[in-house]
């Protein structure tokens, strides 16, 4: 019972009363309320008495699925297009992500016709497409909105090959002119 920690084996008191019995702790260092403790006991000894649990068997509760419309068109969404071409920004308040965009475009195009489900969802990314949103399928290379400026669509060596070009016609001219 000396050795013992836990307080179901006796109180703090006979513990420490046992280890200066065998020695342990010797009669200057016992703690400062032991004499206090000794001269006054309780008049119940505070014993570590466990208490009866009552054993009650959990009931099984049934969480009901909840399904939302827009639950399934995010799931389709990302199955066809995964998470998109760019990170959702998380700083900015107001940031709406592609896949949310996707979502309300749906349900408007929803309430507006009724068309099924697969060619709505096509119909839905055409709308994003004209809104200049770019939805890219898994798997599939990267499609852009098309140009209307052809510039853009030219290339670094096409433009200095056609001012080689330019440049070749008009040496040629010039010496043309300069023959008699």
């Amino acid at each position: 019972m000396a050795g013992s920690r836990l307080e179901k084996f006796g109180t703090i008191f006979t513990r420490i009363r046992d280890l200066m019995r065998s020695g342990v702790i010797q009669p200057t260092e016992k703690p400062i309320w032991y004499d206090v403790y000794e001269a006054f006991p309780p008049k119940r000894d505070p014993l570590h008495v466990k208490q009866h649990t009552r054993v009650c068997p959990k009931k099984q509760e049934t969480v009901p699925e909840i399904f939302f419309i827009e639950d399934q068109v995010r799931a389709k969404f990302y199955q066809q297009y995964g998470t998109g071409s760019w990170p959702h920004v998380l700083f900015k308040p107001n940031s709406v992500s592609t896949c949310q965009r996707f979502v309300d475009k749906y349900t408007e195009l929803k309430s507006q016709s009724d068309v099924d489900e697969s060619a709505l969802f096509d119909e839905t990314g055409k709308a994003l497409l004209l809104q200049n949103i770019v939805l890219r399928k898994r798997g599939a290379p990267v499609v852009s909105a098309e140009s209307k400026d052809p510039v853009l669509k030219m290339k670094l060596t096409d433009m200095l090959t056609e001012q080689q070009q330019s440049v070749s016609a008009d040496c040629e001219e010039t010496v043309g002119h300069t023959k008699p």
